[in-house]
């Protein structure tokens, strides 16, 4: 019995045009193992087996073990972005910020 993992899995990667093995050799897996992901329960599979089959289908790994979520790859550009801004120093963000708003004023 499929999961909602599984159910989304093949969803995307039936919109994409992409057969079994064809995702398989983009997230370096096998045929097999993501036909057990789509149709079956199998045990846990590991994040970075998922975060493989996430880049390929071009979701994040949010999107695809989150059932609710309807995060694209867009999206999770504009999160790394943010995330990658949190981390810079306040000197930087104060300079990025400029760039930003005088870029929006003359838009």
């Amino acid at each position: 019995m499929p999961t909602a993992l599984g159910t989304k899995i093949k969803q995307l990667r039936d919109q994409r045009g992409y057969t079994l093995d064809k995702l398989a050799e983009l997230s370096d897996s096998s045929k097999s193992y993501i036909w057990e992901l789509e149709n079956k329960a199998p045990p846990r599979p590991s994040a970075d087996k998922l975060s493989k089959i996430a880049d390929a289908l071009g979701v994040t790994l949010g999107f695809l073990i989150d059932e609710d979520s309807d995060q694209t790859q867009e999206n999770a550009e504009d999160a790394l972005f943010y995330r990658n801004y949190q981390k810079m120093d306040p000197a930087s963000k104060a300079m990025l910020k400029a760039m930003m708003e005088k870029w929006l004023e003359n838009k």
